[in-house]
């Protein structure tokens, strides 16, 4: 029985390990954020204007993102805070997004814009050709999982 106990207290910290080391490890190897300036310089010439909220419908309390997102006809850029993860991606869809369902529904007729490496800001060029005028919403999804992390609706 005591074998059984050590076995099983083990495993559990190994889980442990484990699940704090998939939370950790984009914290400790994000590269440095694009400065501040560079941010908002590109915030008060954008097209659109939109909100990351924590009160999506598939948000929970690891995947969340909240703060402002700025678009012009060259980048995408965020301010605020989103929960880190792995392999974050950005996404321009043509309809409103907040679950992992709609998320699949919908996903032939996004644009995947890029990586999103850091927490607090970033800034991604838009890839060659893209009209940011054919899309409405903004979304950042973790590839690795499938899991919906936040989304945002310009006009």
């Amino acid at each position: 029985m005591r074998i059984l106990l050590l076995i099983g207290s083990h495993l559990v910290v190994a889980f442990m390990g484990f699940a704090l080391g998939i939370y950790t490890l984009p914290i400790l190897t994000q590269p440095a954020s694009p400065a501040l300036e560079e941010i908002q310089g590109i915030s008060q010439h954008a097209l659109f204007n939109a909100e990351f909220q924590r009160e999506r419908i598939d948000s929970d309390f690891l995947h969340w993102g909240e703060g402002s997102v700025s678009i012009s006809d060259t980048q995408i850029v965020f301010m605020g805070e989103l929960a880190p993860g792995p392999d974050y991606k950005l996404y321009l869809s043509p309809v409103f997004i907040e679950t992992e369902t709609a998320f699949a529904q919908y996903k032939d007729t996004m644009i995947q814009i890029g990586d999103v490496k850091t927490f607090d800001r970033f800034s991604l060029n838009l890839p060659a050709g893209v009209n940011v005028s054919e899309y409405n919403t903004v979304i950042v999804w973790c590839e690795s999982f499938g899991e919906f992390i936040t989304s945002a609706r310009y006009n």
